[in-house]
């Protein structure tokens, strides 16, 4: 065991012990987090406007401070954006993570020099979290890829902005600086095909141990190592032990990515974003995430099914219920109050505080009244996957509400696959009967025959990449979207279907 894994393994027995005394007590955690962030605002234009110094509980906060998404707080953003100070947050943001908006072009996130900090410290804990529960530590002798956007960041009235990857790139810990690929000239590559042909050059004979990147991204750099060497991923990298990811669901890609390695690895599940580090998988053992609550963030869930009514309630960590999806609103100390992520989660454990994401609050299939969420698609697929022995490499899922002669409406399937499954019937059996088990309103469609069996679409090799680089969205941060309530996404993909 080498110097550096030692030193490893006590680092990560000392945070193991300073995670457990905030896990092990939510509630008066999280309440301290919440003073400490309404009295550090409370002099900035956001808290004077909304009476932050009356402000002593939640119920307080409700009645004062309204649920917002970017569009909402997008007039004090600008303000931040424009140079001023005090606005949301006590001190000026030292970068904003700039993100596509979904209405008004670019997202300019504040990032605060605390909240890059309990960024940073997140994803390390993470992986010392990993040491400690495992006793695995020699994987950080070896090289470590982390597939991320350009770290070359611009400026906007003296304040940094770049992709959330790209940010994150400079806070690599020194002890990693010489374990860390690719280069940094390879990273600012900014096309994404030719950056990750290039990081095949750079990699391919290195000692890789641990690689991290959202898993369709990952997935093109497997498949392209393997073309180039003419070899399994773990062949080629025999001590590669880790896969760390975040973003997506990993389990629809799982089967490709054990066939691409030629062999199962260990893997942790993160949940950052642009607004703040949120969760990471704390067990080998067990499914869902350890929710991070002394990260100066404070955490509100309001009931997905119940979040355009009016009025809904906002519940914190005492009301929550395992098993309910819920949108997941934060107040940070980046200056973000009552912020929509429009992430919705549900939680598996309240011993501790375990979530899964469940999918996208403007994410679902609602056409005929069946609320169809990510979750419960991804968890189809993976049964079908299962069930059969189909592979796929990347799918969507879209309403065909009009179809041609006078069918029945249904659900698209937009499935590229590695392997085709040998009984495409019994495929699409095992999806169908799967999501009728797991949302009765669908079964009731089918049920009442308002609803026919859902189709499958195959989409022909590489379309999904070749359709997202029709969008400028290739590589980096960008995520195929996995269900939409119209045929936006849909229509599109038929360019690419097989013939």
């Amino acid at each position: 065991m080498s110097i550096k894994s030692f030193a490893a393994k006590l680092f990560a027995k000392y945070i193991a012990k300073q995670t457990a005394q905030w896990r092990d007590n939510p509630i008066e955690t999280q309440k301290r987090v919440f003073r400490q962030l309404i009295e550090k605002a409370k002099l900035t234009q956001f808290g004077q406007e909304h009476d932050f110094g009356s402000i002593t509980n939640h119920s307080d906060f409700v009645k004062k401070v309204p649920i917002r998404d970017y569009e909402e707080l997008k007039p004090y953003v600008e303000k931040v954006v424009a140079g001023e100070e005090n606005i949301l947050w006590p001190d000026k943001p030292i970068y904003f993570a700039k993100t596509s908006g979904t209405t008004s072009g670019a997202k300019y996130i504040p990032i605060s020099k605390t909240s890059i900090k309990h960024q940073v410290k997140a994803s390390r804990n993470a992986i010392l979290n990993y040491i400690h529960e495992t006793g695995n530590s020699d994987f950080v002798d070896g090289k470590m890829i982390f597939l991320q956007g350009s770290p070359e960041l611009h400026e906007k009235n003296g304040i940094k902005l770049g992709r959330l990857s790209g940010i994150s790139a400079h806070y690599v810990p020194n002890y990693l600086q010489k374990n860390r690929l690719p280069s940094w000239k390879t990273n600012c590559i900014e096309d994404w095909e030719t950056k990750v042909d290039t990081i095949v050059e750079e990699t391919m004979l290195e000692d890789m141990t641990v690689i991290a990147g959202i898993p369709s991204w990952v997935q093109m750099y497997f498949e392209r190592l393997q073309i180039k060497s003419g070899k399994k991923v773990g062949s080629l990298f025999p001590n590669f032990q880790l896969f760390i990811y975040g973003g997506v669901n990993y389990e629809p890609y799982r089967a490709k990515f054990e066939s691409l390695i030629g062999r199962k690895v260990d893997s942790i599940e993160l949940f950052p974003a642009s607004e703040g580090f949120f969760a990471y998988q704390d067990s080998q053992k067990d499914k869902g995430m350890l929710l991070l609550l002394d990260s100066g963030i404070f955490y509100e869930f309001v009931r997905a099914d119940e979040f355009f009514n009016e009025n809904a309630e906002r519940c914190t960590l005492e009301k929550v219920e395992i098993g309910v999806n819920y949108v997941m609103i934060i107040s940070s100390d980046a200056g973000l109050w009552a912020y929509n992520l429009g992430d919705t989660v549900q939680f598996i454990s309240l011993e501790p505080f375990k979530i899964i994401v469940s999918g996208r609050i403007k994410h679902f299939i609602s056409a005929f009244g069946e609320h169809v969420i990510a979750k419960e698609v991804e968890e189809a697929m993976n049964q079908a996957i299962a069930g059969t022995d189909a592979r796929i490499n990347e799918f969507t899922v879209a309403p065909q509400i009009v179809p041609e002669e006078n069918e029945l409406p249904y659900h698209e399937w937009l499935v590229e696959f590695e392997k085709k499954p040998s009984d495409m019937t019994q495929f699409i059996s095992i999806l169908d009967q799967s999501l009728q088990k797991q949302n009765s309103y669908y079964f009731d469609l089918m049920d009442g025959n308002i609803l026919q069996t859902l189709k499958v679409t195959s989409i022909k090799p590489g379309g999904f990449n070749d359709f997202m680089k029709s969008r400028g969205k290739l590589g980096g941060q960008n995520k195929v979207q996995r269900l939409a309530n119209d045929r936006s996404i849909a229509d599109l993909l038929q360019t690419f279907k097989e013939i």
